[in-house]
């Protein structure tokens, strides 16, 4: 019998070597903390220029500032109407985030561990729709959500962002369920287990991962979408549209900086929040999903 060393010995010698790996790696790493320090330094410059006056933006760019303006926020809530916009994008994120995967998820569920003769078409049709900007379908959508009554209200952008998001999210989550094994199942209906019991609480808890990490991305993208929510909607706002129609006062009331800062940094500031709570796992589930 041959030893442990040897066998792991064996195994390693039949191992490809990687060739090139090297150099890739060293014109990466340092592009991607780069890029990431680039980015940092971005929010840093925001947020300090945010607590400073008009004047001393433009006299003190790249300094602290003198004494904290934190009413610079008060006044960026108020006057752009941000109170209006974060409810709004909040429901929208959150209602879009959750029908976003009660749809996927069992669709994702359908085309990888049901076999039919359509199965494999239709995953393709859901990639597909990766290829097709969003933004060049807004003139159907909207005539369609006209007919409908829709435009104007809150609940045609959420069938707007639930449809757009859903080839990305059909397509991430058919890596997780592809990974899981086929026993699970066999053990679930030998215990008496239907179709549904089985997904619902067998399946998609194993993959909980990845729907996290789907919300999470979602969230990260419809806070400040501004397309749609500047095509579809018209007396409501979201909290992208809020900053907009600030920023398009502001050439008729005088050039508020430091305010214009103040509400960008309210946009920016939930999104950084969420990925330093989240971040982790939604490394991991990326890294899980694409890596399966």
């Amino acid at each position: 019998m041959m030893a442990a060393s040897d066998v792991a010995a064996e195994n390693q010698s039949w191992r490809p070597a990687r060739r090139g790996s090297g150099g890739l790696t060293v014109v990466l790493v340092p592009a991607a903390w780069s890029l990431a320090i680039f980015d940092l330094f971005v929010v840093a410059w925001l947020f300090v220029n945010s607590l400073k006056t008009t004047p001393e933006i433009f006299q003190n760019p790249w300094g602290l500032p003198d004494k904290p303006q934190w009413r610079n926020y008060l006044d960026a809530w108020n006057t752009a109407h941000f109170g209006e916009g974060v409810l709004n994008s909040l429901i929208l994120v959150v209602a879009s985030g959750a029908g976003t995967l009660l749809l996927a998820a069992p669709a994702a569920y359908a085309l990888t561990r049901f076999r039919w003769r359509w199965s494999g078409a239709v995953t393709v049709f859901f990639a597909m729709g990766l290829g097709v900007p969003a933004q060049s379908l807004f003139i159907p959508l909207y005539v369609g959500m006209d007919r409908l009554g829709l435009v104007n209200t809150l609940w045609g952008l959420l069938l707007v962002y639930t449809a757009t998001n859903l080839p990305f999210a059909v397509f991430f989550l058919t890596a997780f369920f592809a990974s899981l094994p086929y026993e699970l199942e066999e053990a679930a209906a030998l215990d008496g287990a239907g179709p549904g019991y089985t997904f619902w609480r067998i399946m998609l808890p194993l993959t909980r991962s990845g729907p996290l990490t789907l919300f999470v991305l979602q969230a990260i993208g419809d806070w400040g979408e501004t397309f749609f929510a500047l095509v579809f909607l018209q007396d409501k706002k979201t909290i992208s549209l809020a900053l907009l129609n600030f920023t398009q006062t502001m050439q008729y009331t005088g050039a508020e900086w430091s305010v214009l800062f103040a509400g960008i940094c309210i946009i920016v500031i939930p999104l950084i929040l969420l990925y330093l709570w989240m971040g982790s796992r939604l490394i991991e589930g990326i890294a899980a999903g694409y890596g399966k």
